[in-house]
């Protein structure tokens, strides 16, 4: 909060947001080269949040390479953090790597008081304004229990856990299809280490664990084919939002079906107890 002194050279201070430049912003561009307009006071928002990377990049770093090869070419192309600008945007924002024949979800619109960056956070602590929420989402204590959509995504035969269990359910499902075919297709196991960068680890010991001796740069992985590419970035694009589940459930939850069935294609994958948004 600004009611006491902030630490010298901090990535936010007042002057990101209170200077005549970001008083005038109303538009911002997302990486997947989309300029969103009208944002308001929400374009500083935007411009953060949007991460540093998107579909598209994939597409392009793949481009050509056949998809079951591992490519000295790739490496892991990481959206970065703090993306929930740009998963909102659903299809326009184009976050997410775009499986081609399937349609996604567009920008999550939320009821008229409650559809913007700064209508549910607080400007100064960035907290959620919770109890704004709950006063519409009855008999729930918690916001990662609430759900309106109340098919079973992620195949465990429970609904009736908030819309956040089934993104991590499904979440899991697909890391272990990750580690499957990076141990029988391309022929190197995988780990994912989360918090550190570039997050996917050479699996040494092939224990399905990053240990602390495992997570470090020269150790990356490097046995990238497109497809393994294409799944690993979804993954992280759902693990760098974990509030995905408000700001884009059904956005995030497609993108995770999608890398899971064409996963399905060559390591086993049971897809028919999966219901897609």
């Amino acid at each position: 909060m600004v009611d006491h002194p902030a630490a010298i050279n901090a990535v936010i201070g007042c002057a990101s947001c209170h200077t005549p430049a970001a008083h005038a912003l109303d538009s911002a561009a997302l990486p997947s080269g989309v300029t969103l307009e009208g944002l308001g006071a929400n374009a500083g928002c935007t411009i953060c949040h949007a991460g540093r990377a998107a579909g598209d990049t994939v597409a392009t770093a793949i481009q050509g390479l056949g998809e079951d090869s591992v490519s000295a070419d790739l490496g892991f192309i990481n959206v970065h953090y703090g993306i929930a600008a740009a998963v909102m945007q659903g299809r326009e924002g184009r976050a997410g790597f775009h499986y081609p024949g399937r349609r996604y979800a567009g920008p999550f619109r939320h009821v008229r008081d409650a559809d913007t960056c700064i209508a549910c956070h607080d400007v100064h602590t960035t907290q959620v304004k919770a109890d704004d929420c709950l006063s519409c989402h009855r008999g729930v204590e918690d916001l990662a229990a609430i759900r309106t959509r109340h098919d079973d995504f992620d195949g465990d035969g429970d609904n009736s856990k908030g819309i956040r269990a089934e993104i991590l359910g499904l979440q899991s499902r697909l890391y272990a299809a990750i580690q499957a075919y990076a141990r029988d297709i391309a022929g190197a196991p995988i780990g994912y280490a989360d918090g550190t960068f570039p997050y996917y680890f050479a699996d040494a010991n092939g224990d399905g664990m990053i240990g602390g001796d495992e997570a470090v740069f020269p150790n990356r992985y490097r046995s990238w084919t497109p497809r393994l590419l294409k799944a690993a970035y979804n993954y992280q694009v759902a693990a760098k939002d974990p509030a995905a589940y408000v700001h884009n459930s059904a956005y995030v939850l497609q993108l995770l079906h999608d890398s899971l069935e064409n996963l399905s294609e060559q390591v086993s994958v049971d897809m028919q107890a999966l219901e897609r948004p």
